[in-house]
């Protein structure tokens, strides 16, 4: 089964409404860009053929390097980023009912239609290129903040507590369960496990018609990922809503909010790394395969707190002259995330499946994290170049126009 991380990106990745009144869309926009990083790190284990690999396997060569490599990501990375962008999706939602607000239209037809746009893009995108997609989920689940979006900031944040709750107390329970039942598979479970990881490989190593068929295949693992993951997705919806409604990432630089930041950071790193190395220890290794679960359930409910030392530790470097920097070096990536987000795909399965190479489960994890950085900076720079000469990417246009119901103005 997939992880939940490795699902993808989500529909936070919709670029907010622009306005040079509002400096903190820069911070949102940077905080998007730096999130692309970190979900495409995920996602190409999976494009790959790494993911799901444990005990220390980190592809074919299985050098020392891809068994850091991959252990680095498991533990830094894995349903990290998943969060940020849910939280960034709340938190886009009041900007674009500021936006419709603004612009004296009513919210409620330009939002579903958005999601329903969304929706669209994601069911081709899952067909076409990578099963993962979460634009689907979130378009679906976007339907929870419309339909709270008039509740007080207050009793959301309540409400987001209270999802995290319930959903902690639901894994930990499986995770205990789990821990105290040998897992043990026996020489036929894991034959079948090699079986099926052999058909998976030649599915994506054939032609287009065999990836596709092997990306509707996978549909049902991505629905029970999702089962697990939306209490997660929804509480931080519901947290980057209530972030949104009292502007908690504007003016950043402000004395109070800074020392916010830091206590947020600080606890953020001392809770989010021990459960990032647990749950690297448990998939990765160095811990048998009786502790995988629960030691991925562990990190899993920890995740929130490193997602949110991250941004919080970013929103703090940007205030610097050096952060602010790199804040204008993310922020163009952010604006045109959702395109960047499938150009990473489009890229990912040319590279990795019979659409192009055919590279699946032949390149370790070292390499294909390596080309995955140096792509992402491509990106970063691609996107600086196309946000200069416009204002929105390609596919973000796409999106304005079903939700506008017509063509955006040109930029001014």
């Amino acid at each position: 089964m997939k992880r939940p991380e490795t699902i993808g990106p989500t529909a936070a990745i919709e670029p907010a409404a622009v306005s040079p009144r509002l400096h903190r869309i820069v911070e949102v926009d940077a905080l998007r860009g730096f999130a692309l990083c970190g979900i495409l790190l995920a996602n190409v284990l999976v494009m790959s053929g790494l993911d799901g690999l444990s005990g220390g396997s980190a592809g074919p060569t299985a050098s020392g390097l891809d068994q850091v490599a991959h252990w680095l990501v498991m533990a830094l990375v894995q349903t990290k980023f998943y969060l940020l962008f849910s939280f960034l999706f709340g938190y886009s939602f009041t900007l674009q009912m500021d936006a419709a607000e603004r612009d004296g239209a009513p919210f409620a037809p330009r939002m579903l239609r958005r999601l329903l746009g969304l929706f669209v893009l994601g069911a081709l995108h899952a067909v076409l290129l990578y099963p993962g997609d979460i634009l689907t989920t979130y378009a679906l689940l976007g339907l929870i903040l419309f339909a709270a979006r008039a509740v007080d900031p207050a009793r959301m944040w309540r409400a987001a507590l209270r999802v995290y709750g319930v959903v902690a107390g639901l894994y930990l329970l499986l995770g205990a369960a789990v821990a105290l039942v040998d897992t043990g598979e026996g020489d036929e479970g894991l034959a079948a496990s090699a079986a099926s990881a052999a058909e998976l490989t030649t599915a994506y190593r054939g032609g287009p018609a065999d990836v596709v068929r092997a990306n509707t295949d996978a549909w049902s693992d991505i629905l029970v990922g999702l089962l697990m993951m939306g209490g997660m997705v929804v509480a931080a919806f519901l947290a980057g809503f209530v972030a949104g409604r009292r502007r908690l990432l504007a003016d950043t630089g402000t004395p109070e909010r800074t020392a916010r930041l830091r206590r947020v950071c600080l606890w953020g790193l001392a809770v989010g790394l021990p459960g990032g190395v647990l749950m690297a220890a448990g998939t990765v290794g160095p811990l048998g395969a009786r502790w995988e679960i629960p030691a991925f359930i562990l990190g899993m409910l920890t995740a929130p707190a490193l997602s949110a030392a991250y941004a919080s530790g970013l929103l703090l470097w940007f205030t610097t002259p050096r952060g602010a920097r790199l804040a204008a070096r993310l922020a163009p990536a952010g604006r045109m995330a959702l395109t960047n987000y499938l150009a990473q795909s489009v890229v990912m399965a040319l590279v990795f499946t019979g659409y192009g190479a055919a590279l699946y489960g032949r390149v370790g994890a070292a390499a294909v994290l390596g080309g995955t950085l140096l792509f992402y900076g491509f990106q970063l720079a691609a996107s600086a170049w196309l946000m200069s000469r416009h204002r929105l990417g390609p596919v973000e246009r796409l999106l304005r126009a079903v939700t506008l119901w017509g063509r955006p103005a040109p930029r001014g």
